[in-house]
């Protein structure tokens, strides 16, 4: 006996018909939502990477004296 599970084509088709029928579901932003968001997105990686190396330098310069 096979394990595999075998699909019929019909299968398939019904398959591929349901996700194209999500893809038309997709709404899309439009070009100045998408440069706001990005432009959000990469402001607040820089300044949560500023807040961490501001951590970071206060903790090793607070160790310096402790080592």
């Amino acid at each position: 006996m096979s394990d595999k599970k075998e699909t019929s084509p019909a299968l398939e088709r019904s398959w591929f018909k349901s996700i194209k029928a999500e893809f038309g579901k997709i709404t899309w932003p439009s070009k100045n939502q998408l440069i706001k968001e990005t432009v959000v997105v990469v402001v607040s990686a820089v300044l949560l990477g500023a807040i961490i190396w501001g951590v970071d330098q206060v903790l090793q310069y607070g160790l310096t004296f402790i080592f």
